[in-house]
């Protein structure tokens, strides 16, 4: 078993542990709670099991198979798939970013890629990056990364959010070696 799978794991027993409830129990929970929309049941579990955001969120694309993963899986797609339909359209011109930041990713070793509907997750033992368009124009990259990031390229996020720092960019350029040193942090502080 992935080291990425064995943490996942490790966390819906955690969530179990906390709310005292079965993971059946809490989707059924879920379902009677008239909630629908992704946000409305993560912020519902935050209130209602004194969860996490995170364990929140991540029970929430479990409840809801909602996450780019399961849907993949769900349509026999594969990874290339859904970077297809993350980067279709408008947002076409946004795949070079990504792809350069992935050629650079690859040289610092195993991690597992999370593709959900707008955006991938990277993980080893846990997740250490997000990335994908933000809008139309678009690219962000997305940190976890709990040190002090001095590098201007990268925003602080309010706390609370799935990551701690971002780094908007609009071209390829905006991959320079600050971000990728940075981003190496990241990958290295998780695991």
């Amino acid at each position: 078993m992935s080291a990425p799978r064995k943490a996942l794991e490790t966390q819906l027993a955690n969530i179990e542990k906390k709310t005292g409830k079965t993971l059946a129990e809490l989707k059924a929970a879920i379902a009677k709670s008239g909630k629908i929309k992704h946000g409305e049941i993560r912020d519902w579990l935050k209130a209602t099991f004194a969860l996490g955001h995170g364990d929140a969120n991540t029970l929430t694309h479990l409840a809801l198979q909602s996450d780019g993963e399961s849907a993949a899986k769900a349509k026999s797609a594969t990874t290339e798939d859904v970077l297809d339909e993350i980067y279709a359209g408008k947002k076409a011109h946004l795949r070079p970013i990504h792809d350069k930041l992935m050629a650079a990713i690859q040289k610092f070793g195993d991690f597992e890629i999370a593709p959900k509907k707008g955006y991938v997750s990277l993980r080893r033992k846990k997740q250490f990056a997000m990335l994908g368009p933000k809008t139309n124009e678009r690219f962000e990259l997305g940190l976890n990364l709990k040190d002090d990031v001095k590098s201007t390229r990268f925003k602080p996020v309010p706390p609370g959010g799935m990551c701690q720092y971002i780094a908007p960019m609009t071209s390829v350029e905006d991959v320079d070696a600050d971000v990728i040193a940075t981003l190496k942090r990241a990958y290295e502080a998780a695991g």
